[in-house]
């Protein structure tokens, strides 16, 4: 099983255990599949990533050379035949499903390809799982927004409705309802472990994603320009990009090695002080990146957004014994730190590497 130390101590992920598991990435040319496939990589798992393109340029698949260390497949979650044929080929013991279209956003103005990615391409994976006898332990990457959101001062815990304002944190809702029913229905009977794993607005290097927080701002103070605010004063869960990865491994070990046990969903969220307002986020950043960084509030009209979200890490933290290494401050830093090395043109697969590494080794913040 995954060690997890004191929080003091900090946390320790087991490569031992990964080294030589094949291991099937759904949307490992995302920001977050980039990161979890080199992680995977440095500890010796055979990767087979399964995605469309990256999604933006630059992408950090592309500049930290991800696909150099795994087999990289471009395709479609929505394409069931071809998805079942990868699957069929490759035999992998553990699947972590994190394609997905990702933005609340762009789910207004493409509702149907936003169901479609989210539930059916789900129903895909789970399907290509039920016909693949190897596998053992399945970990359905979800959100946060996938609970019906009541405004609330204290977080949500895993058993709250699951529900979503807008058609992405709807669909991610649907996403786990279609999560529970093959468990239920299928994959508990055949010894697979499928568990979700819900987690909030990660931060991270090399995203350049359209209409994500830290995106937005990193691309106007390298423009010498404002960046430009929705909502100054939404509070999220923010974290580090591999606190929620860690989890991720972390739990889907213990499907793989305990089963049924942890097959259901967890919330992976940052320590309480860490969900701060957007404001919060933005001014720290210019206090970072300097040379005369400010932002401004937009005035224009936009889609519904959630004001406040949160999560209650509870459960993970007295059953996986997870806890949040890096604090948002720390985090920050090593975004900052990670662009201002792509700006000076660094090798970003080695300084992505030494981020894992920092954190792996259970650097506490």
């Amino acid at each position: 099983m995954a060690i997890r130390q004191s929080a003091v101590e900090g946390v320790v992920l087991n490569p031992a255990f990964w080294k030589g598991k094949r291991v099937l990435l759904t949307g490992h040319t995302g920001f977050k599949g980039s990161w979890l496939s080199l992680w995977l990589q440095s500890m010796g798992a055979q990767v087979v990533g399964y995605a469309l393109a990256p999604p933006t340029h630059p992408s950090l698949f592309e500049v930290a050379n991800v696909e150099k260390g795994m087999t990289s497949i471009i395709g479609d979650i929505r394409d069931l035949a071809q998805l079942q044929a990868v699957f069929t080929e490759h035999n992998p013991e553990i699947v972590i499903h994190m394609a997905a279209q990702p933005l609340v956003r762009y789910s207004y103005q493409n509702p149907v390809e936003t169901y479609a990615t989210n539930v059916m391409g789900t129903v895909h994976v789970l399907e290509a799982v039920r016909n693949t006898p190897s596998v053992k332990a399945v970990v359905n990457v979800t959100t946060d927004k996938c609970y019906e959101n009541k405004e609330w001062v204290w977080g949500y815990r895993e058993d709250e409705p699951m529900g979503g304002h807008d058609p992405y944190s709807n669909s991610k809702g649907c996403a786990e309802l279609v999560t529970s029913a093959y468990r239920r229905s299928f994959l508990q009977n055949k010894g697979v472990a499928l568990a979700s794993a819900r987690a909030g607005n990660v931060i991270g290097g090399g995203d350049w994603a359209a209409d994500r927080l830290i995106p937005d701002i990193l691309r106007a103070f390298e423009a010498n320009q404002p960046a430009i605010i929705r909502n100054p004063y939404a509070t999220r869960p923010w974290q580090h990009v591999l606190e929620p990865l860690s989890g991720y491994l972390t739990l889907a070990e213990r499907l793989y090695t305990d089963g049924p046990a942890f097959a259901e969903g967890w919330n992976f969220g940052p320590k309480e002080d860490d969900a701060r307002p957007v404001q919060w986020i933005v001014e720290h950043l210019a206090s970072l990146w300097r040379g005369g960084a400010a932002w401004q509030q937009d005035g224009d009209t936009h889609p519904h957004e959630a004001n406040y979200l949160k999560l209650d890490i509870s459960k993970v933290r007295a059953r996986l014994g997870w806890e949040p290494l890096w604090n948002l401050t720390y985090s920050l830093g090593k975004v900052v730190e990670w662009h201002k090395a792509f700006n000076a043109k660094q090798d970003m697969r080695t300084i992505t590497l030494e981020q894992i590494s920092i954190y792996s080794k259970g650097a506490h913040q």
